[in-house]
This record gives structure tokens, C-alpha cells and sequence, in this order.
């Protein structure tokens, strides 16, 4: 019997056979599904036939071989997966809340995710109050009779403050709120619904993947909430489409049973340049370094054989040095000038210029995303050594270190 809850285990006891016995499942190509009579195929429609697939954008076997290994990974009931990350946050917000419904969320999210909620969810009359996600009493207070849904990451992007999930589910659980967890920066590392979450989102296209090679989502939650976002009356994951190609899906699942070796070196490398910048006397924020302001938080509340993650933090005076480094260390091989993460080699970009650009300006000040922050997302390099020697060549060069 396990003695603690280990998420790679859960997905490695799993057996998910081939009908004819291959080791792979089999990819399921097919966009509808025969019945062998009509009554079944009605039942089907109703709901009320379990195992039996009716059109894919609504079940498909291969992307049920996904979601049954996500859900284990999660220690959910179930899970359902999507054509995109913000597929999944979106579908997953819509199926919770309606006109009038008020949602609590962090002001440190995803760009596009922050567009979503500022921009596109007043035409539907649903507010949103952006506080700072840290600070209980604030939380509190920003409560409202139609708050629904509070919303956060468990590691915010870009600027990795860790989500008080235990704190936030006992708020949640004491008023009737919904808690809904980004946990795309920490997979296997952080377990939200264990903690206390309702959902789990997911883009897989970042460290669940691994290769950026296809965009996809996931939703992990109860057995109810999943059957209600699929049902083909009123699911919103049903009725707006996002569906995963099977083709992907049955990649990803692949993928997913290396995702605990490559988190770990994700982690070991992370902390080995966090500490080496920090040693320059840089500005570096990474969970796993003793004075991040939420690193007992995380400690207590992380799966601690994945590590601290392989997202970090320099910054840096102005968008022009920033700018400069970043295209030093791509000349140096360090890695890619791009957006996303999770990849396996390291990939960089200046954050207010991209992945959070949807934030107004004045708003990135107020929450403390200066103009030269770089994000990291440190790869799986074998010799991180190497790594670090070339980006400190390119500080020196730039004179940011002597």
C-alpha cells in the first residue's frame, strides 16, 4: 500500500491494452461510431449507456486512454481533454459560471487567460475581481453573495508565486465556491485536487507533452462535472467543440509516461542556474530558492521528489539589455527565443512583451512584472554546467556581471 500519493505510480499501474494486445493503445481515427441498434444509439444520445462511443467530439477511445491517465496522474474521478490549454480554461469557466455569476482570480495569470477573464466574459455579464491571490484577507474580502469561482495557478505566470491552494479550498468549501487550478507549471510536482481543488486545468501543449510538436488541454475533475461538460445538450466542451485530434492524443499519452524523469532534470537544472545567477548577485526568483517568499508554502505543499520546477525569473534593467541577452545566449546555443515552455531545450522571452502582453502596462507595474524580466524555461540539458558558462559569457559581454 502506498504511503504517500505518487502520481507517476498512479499512471504506471495503469494497463491500457491494444485490442489486439498491442502495448500501444490503438489510435482511434474514426469520427463516428456504429451501433448494432437504434435503441443503443438513443441511449447513447440520452447519456445513459456507458461504453458505447457515439461521434468524437464527443468521446473518442484514444482521447478516453488520455483522460483515464490524466484523471490517475490527478487522483480525480475523471477527466476530458481539449484542443488547446485555453480551450480547457475557458470551457472549463463557461461550464461553472453564468450571467451574473462573479469570479475571483489572481491579478499574476497567464496573458491570455487574463484576456479572457478582463476582455471576453463581460459581454456574458460575468464579473471579475483580480486580487492578489497570496493574501488571504484579500481573497476574503473580494467575496461576493454571486462569487462562483475562484480561479488561480499553482505556480502564477510569469512571475512563479505559489497558489495557497489548502488555504484557498478552505475558503472555497466554507462559502459554496467552486476552486479551479492552473497547474501547468507543475505537473506530478504539486497535486491541486488533493489539496483541496475542484478542477484542474492543463496545457499539455508545455511540460505534459514535452516535444511543442501539438497544442492541447485538459480538464481533470469530478465524475459529475466531466459528464455535465460533455453532455450533449448542455456541456459547453460538447457543444463549443475544442476537440483533441486522436492522432495527438494518443502521442501525449505516450509522452505522459516520461513526464516524471523529465520533470525531475527539468528541476535539477532549474535550480543549479537559479543558484548560479544568484551567486552573480542577479535578481532571480525561483520557488526553489530559500528566499522566494513562498518557498516553505511550496515545500510543504509539493510532491518533493519532482523538484521545484524548471521555470525561473531573471531580471534584468530595461526591455533593451533584456532584449540584448536574449539574443547573445540564442547565438550561444543556450536555447530558443520563443514563447511556451516545458520544452527540452531551454526556450526565453521577455515576459511584458509576450506571453503577458495582454496585461496593460500600467497594470504589469502594479504587479511587479518589470520591463526587463526574462522567463525561463530551463530544458533537460545533459551537461547544465555548459549552460550556465555560455550565459554567464554573454552577461559578462553585456557587462551586466564583471
Amino acid at each position: 500500500m502506498e504511503d504517500h500519493f505518487d502520481p507517476a505510480t498512479r499512471i504506471q499501474d495503469m494497463l491500457q491494452f491494444d485490442e489486439f494486445g498491442g502495448v500501444n493503445p490503438a489510435i482511434t481515427d474514426s469520427s463516428t461510431f456504429t451501433f448494432l441498434d437504434p435503441e443503443t444509439m438513443t441511449e447513447t444520445f440520452l447519456g445513459h449507456t456507458e461504453g458505447c462511443f457515439l461521434y468524437s467530439r464527443h468521446w473518442n477511445p484514444s482521447n478516453k486512454f488520455l483522460a483515464d491517465a490524466l484523471a490517475a496522474m490527478e487522483d480525480t474521478q475523471s477527466a476530458w481533454v481539449t484542443s488547446s490549454g485555453m480551450a480547457a480554461i475557458t470551457c472549463s469557466i463557461l461550464q461553472c459560471c453564468k450571467a451574473g455569476d462573479h469570479i475571483i482570480t489572481s491579478v499574476t495569470t497567464y496573458g491570455g487567460t487574463f484576456a479572457f477573464l478582463k476582455n471576453y466574459l463581460p459581454k456574458f455579464n460575468i464579473d471579475v475581481s483580480f486580487v492578489d491571490i497570496s493574501d488571504m484577507d484579500c481573497v476574503i474580502k473580494a467575496i461576493r453573495p454571486s462569487t462562483k469561482l475562484i480561479y488561480t495557478e499553482s505556480i502564477t505566470n510569469p512571475l512563479l508565486q505559489v497558489s495557497d491552494i489548502p488555504s484557498l479550498a478552505s475558503i472555497a468549501r466554507k462559502k459554496g465556491i467552486i476552486l479551479m487550478v492552473d497547474n501547468t507549471f507543475c505537473p506530478m510536482m504539486i497535486s491541486p485536487a488533493r489539496l483541496g481543488a475542484d478542477i484542474v486545468v492543463y496545457s499539455m501543449t508545455k511540460f505534459i507533452n514535452g516535444k511543442n510538436d501539438c497544442v492541447a488541454g485538459a480538464i481533470c475533475g469530478s465524475g459529475d462535472f466531466i459528464n455535465a461538460l460533455s453532455n450533449v445538450n448542455y456541456g459547453t466542451a460538447m457543444l463549443l467543440g475544442p476537440v483533441l485530434d486522436p492522432m495527438r492524443s494518443s502521442s501525449i499519452l505516450k509522452n505522459l509516461h516520461t513526464l516524471h524523469v523529465r520533470m525531475k532534470q527539468h528541476g535539477i537544472n532549474a535550480m543549479y542556474i537559479a543558484s548560479k545567477l544568484k551567486q552573480l548577485g542577479l535578481k532571480v526568483r525561483y520557488p526553489g530558492l530559500p528566499d522566494h517568499p513562498q518557498h516553505s508554502l511550496l515545500k510543504s505543499i509539493m510532491n518533493q521528489e519532482y523538484g521545484y520546477g524548471g521555470m525561473l525569473v531573471l531580471e534584468l534593467q530595461s526591455v533593451q539589455i533584456a532584449n540584448e541577452f536574449m539574443r547573445l545566449i540564442q547565438m550561444e546555443g543556450v536555447g530558443y527565443l520563443a514563447v511556451s515552455l516545458g520544452y527540452f531545450k531551454t526556450l526565453f522571452s521577455n515576459s511584458g512583451k509576450s506571453t503577458s502582453s495582454e496585461v496593460p502596462e500600467e497594470m504589469q507595474r502594479k504587479m511587479g512584472l518589470t520591463e526587463g524580466l526574462v522567463r525561463f524555461s530551463i530544458g533537460l540539458d545533459n551537461n547544465i554546467e555548459r549552460s550556465m558558462d555560455k550565459i554567464s559569457d554573454c552577461l559578462r559581454k553585456l557587462h551586466i556581471i564583471g
